[in-house]
């Protein structure tokens, strides 16, 4: 059996590093990982005037001194920087424009302006997409209505509303990861839930903290599915986040046949419970994923699809069109990889149908998507020929070390 420690929580890393940037005072963040995506958030926030200093593994942000950026903000590919941050400059008594590679311009950020709006932010973008320019105003709190169930709209928006007059309420249409949520209540923040209302009274001012990350589950998802494709292979994860909204994946592998044990350890990392699960193949049997589930396990959908191609019978997957605008149209680039590799797949509005087979060889286009190459990379290990990966430096956005990971497990 193998036994990985991953780096820390990307979601929650960006989330440390922006709350940090907002807080008086020195934070400490533990555990961040080596992505682009993180590194986008740290250079944007030093251009913002943010002291941000690297030690043993650790990062020391000294926060409350933004300050308005000579030049546009490059965000690179991460659309969580880009909204995060949105939320945080609409505050600021200064301007901003945000920026991003190819892949970023074409997601949709119209609906980011129009969470944020109801609070007196003026936020523009160019028909719906970026570059986005903030203008920087004095907020007030409103009700806002996110037209999606979205962490990334709820956590611009908790973090608007930590600067704004007065109380801020988010309705929320659906379960989203809630860490934003967890970290603030961490910081001992007047942020109250009832039901789909998040409720916000925000502070006179933010305190500096120490975070510990904890292990990210959704990098943990590529092992933990390279052992269910596997009868008999283990891997155990350790030290990951067991936050209730991050694990629709593992519901997905018990439901796919793979035996799932998690040992909490009884501690939390930034408001999260953490622990260790073993996944241990023991055959794939095809399942039908839609509805809460599928929320829960959104950017592991297209690992599931790629589990579906080796499992016995028909996998279905729904309510998943959010796929469509994320760092590719994930629906079509899974359908076209899994095509190229021999297998019947049907690409629906909002997800698949996945009859399971025998899988080929052949050459996969990632479309510059760091989840699609790493999960299509796992089909190696049972493919009737090698597969190879057109673009393996994507997966540098979020785990550069993922090839090195799998060679060293033998799964390359």
């Amino acid at each position: 059996m193998k036994r990985l420690r991953l780096p820390g929580d990307k979601s929650v890393g960006h989330r440390a590093l922006i709350l940090s940037a907002l807080a008086e005072g020195r934070s400490e963040i533990e555990g961040i990982g080596d992505g682009a995506d993180l590194h986008s958030t740290i250079r944007v926030l030093r251009a913002l005037g943010v002291e941000i200093e690297a030690d043993g593994g650790r990062l020391w942000v000294r926060g409350g001194r933004l300050r308005a950026a000579n030049a546009p903000l490059d965000c690179g590919n991460s659309g969580t920087t880009l909204r995060l941050l949105t939320g945080l400059l609409a505050a600021m008594p200064f301007d901003s424009l945000l920026i991003g590679d190819e892949a970023l311009t074409r997601r949709p950020m119209a609906r980011l302006s129009q969470t944020l709006a109801p609070l007196g932010a003026r936020i523009h973008t160019v028909e719906g997409r970026p570059p986005v320019r903030v203008e920087g105003q004095r907020l007030r709190g409103a009700r806002l209505h996110p037209p999606v169930a979205s962490a990334q709209l709820k956590g611009a928006a908790l973090l608007a509303g930590l600067q704004a007059q007065g109380v801020t309420e988010i309705i929320e249409l659906g379960p989203s990861r809630d860490h934003t949520e967890r970290m603030l209540w961490a910081l001992g923040v007047d942020l109250q839930r009832d039901g789909a209302l998040l409720r916000l009274r925000p502070p006179a001012r933010l305190p500096a903290a120490h975070w510990r990350l904890p292990g990210d589950p959704s990098t943990a998802a590529f092992f933990w599915a390279a052992a269910a494709l596997r009868p008999g292979r283990a891997v155990e994860a350790l030290g990951v986040s067991l936050n209730p909204t991050r694990l629709g994946f593992l519901d997905a592998l018990r439901a796919f046949g793979a035996e799932v044990e998690i040992r909490a350890e009884g501690a939390l990392a930034c408001g999260d419970p953490i622990g260790d699960v073993r996944v241990t193949g023991r055959g794939l049997r095809g399942i039908e994923v839609a509805g809460e589930l599928a929320l829960r396990a959104i950017d592991e959908l297209p690992l599931v699809a790629i589990l579906g191609a080796a499992a016995e019978g028909v996998t279905r997957v729904g309510d998943a069109a959010e796929l469509r605008h994320k760092e590719s149209d994930r629906i079509e680039a899974t359908a076209a990889g899994l095509r190229a590799l021999g297998v019947e797949i049907e690409a629906l509005p909002d997800g698949w149908r996945v009859q399971g087979g025998p899988i080929n060889g052949g050459l996969i286009d990632p479309h510059g998507d760091h989840r699609l190459a790493m999960g299509f990379a796992l089909l190696n290990g049972i493919s009737r020929s090698p597969i190879q990966i057109s673009d393996r430096g994507c997966v540098a956005v979020s785990y550069p070390e993922f090839w090195s990971t799998l060679a060293d497990w033998g799964h390359s």
